[in-house]
């Protein structure tokens, strides 16, 4: 969190880190939906807290707007493409004796189908 607030403070040509990577990001792909469901699979290797911070630093929305209801969606459901991804996931890890690879092998490939299932559907519906 503390790295976030930094790339938020710091300053670029007039516009935070987090801010002018989220135009370099928009450049290079224009559709917004596309960014936060590659957030989404970002979201299964980095905690899905320090990277919702850094899109409340990157994007101005109001707070009840499609972009935010769409980030907290992919955020909290792409953790669970990779064990690993989720706080609950590496508990379960823990306590059912889960070995990372085997998840990897025989879930992950269903639950990124379902996180891709369930981005369509909010996208259909929005």
């Amino acid at each position: 969190m503390l790295a976030i607030a930094a790339f938020e403070t710091a300053v670029i040509s007039d516009a935070s880190i987090l801010r002018t990577g989220a135009q370099s990001l928009s450049e290079a792909i224009p559709n917004t939906n596309v960014i936060i469901i590659l957030l989404g699979f970002l979201s299964a290797i980095i905690d899905n807290v320090p990277l919702v911070a850094a899109a409340m630093g990157m994007y101005e929305n109001p707070p009840d707007s499609h972009l935010w209801h769409f980030i907290a969606y992919t955020a909290g459901t792409g953790g669970s493409i990779l064990i690993i991804g989720s706080a609950a996931g590496v508990a379960a890890m823990g306590m059912e004796k889960i070995d990372f690879i085997w998840y990897f092998k025989k879930i992950a490939w269903l639950s990124a189908v379902g996180y891709l299932a369930g981005c369509a559907v909010f996208l259909l519906l929005a």
